[in-house]
């Protein structure tokens, strides 16, 4: 089986305060931590003994992951897996990258988001230099809120052209067509996020090769559809694979609406779906 999983630990715990994230500055206990812990290393000895699969692995967690020391572990062992495609994670960049040095760099990528008012211009393209001179994979973007157009130009300016600069619409957010022009000067593909999409009734991979997986192994078709279709530990959600239509009116998250067959964009992110990076840089 070809299967691609999105993971979501009960982690909610980031060390940014971006206004228009729910999870900003939010500390996990220690017991949550410890939670975390123990269920993201469930998860990663599931995937280790999946051998007769072909797994892509995407880590969302609700907060920053890669500042704690088993996410760096995890990402960089599953990525030597010779089963595992693709292992990748969101991030804000705010960790260290000396943990790349273990991990099996033509597996492993970075979705990166730049927050303008969390960390300076120069130390955030700092830790975009540092990837670029290990060889990482990776793509950067930020949220479309007007704001941070001047921030966006100019790291848009200063990265390699080769470094995929993607723009998220702003939750609820209308944009003009001369606001979008601007984003879209800057990601050619932010029309893809610039409004919902209609997805009620239309076919979705997930479900079928897409699922996603919380702490506890319960699986759903995606973070968005949270009815269950079984346990990832004991095998359950295996039965429960099959093509399905979504059920909601629309899709308005990249995670998302992606994997939408109705959309284009497993052509256009063809190899670089999990960290976003299109076949062709626009």
């Amino acid at each position: 089986m070809d299967l691609t999983v999105l993971y979501r630990g009960p982690l909610s715990s980031c060390d940014y305060d971006c206004p228009y994230c729910p999870f900003a500055k939010r500390r996990d206990s220690p017991e949550r931590l410890r939670a975390d812990r123990a269920a993201l290393e469930r998860f990663a000895a599931w995937a280790a003994g999946q051998t007769g699969d072909t797994l892509s692995l995407l880590f969302t967690p609700w907060g920053e992951g890669l500042t704690r020391s088993w996410y760096r572990r995890t990402l960089a062992e599953l990525s030597r897996l010779p089963h595992v495609r693709r292992v990748a994670i969101q991030t804000n960049l705010s960790a260290r990258t000396d943990w790349l040095a273990g991990a099996d760099l033509s597996t492993l990528a970075l979705w990166a988001t730049y927050h303008p008012g969390q960390v300076t211009h120069e130390r955030f393209l700092a830790k975009c230099r540092e990837l670029d001179g290990r060889g990482v994979r990776y793509s950067v973007g930020v949220v479309g809120e007007p704001g941070h157009l001047a921030a966006a130009r100019r790291l848009r300016a200063e990265l390699p052209p080769e470094v995929y600069l993607w723009v998220n619409a702003a939750e609820g957010r209308g944009y003009t067509d001369a606001e979008a022009a601007d984003w879209t000067a800057l990601d050619p593909l932010f029309g893809f996020s610039r409004d919902p999409h209609p997805s009620g009734g239309l076919p979705c991979r997930t479900g079928e090769s897409v699922i996603s997986v919380d702490g506890d192994g319960g699986v759903q078709r995606c973070h968005f559809v949270r009815a269950p279709l079984g346990n990832l530990y004991d095998g359950s959600y295996r039965a429960a694979l099959g093509p399905r239509p979504c059920p909601l009116e629309v899709c308005d998250c990249h995670i998302g609406y992606v994997h939408l067959e109705s959309l284009p964009l497993y052509d256009v992110f063809a190899g670089g779906v999990l960290e976003r990076i299109p076949r062709h840089l626009p």
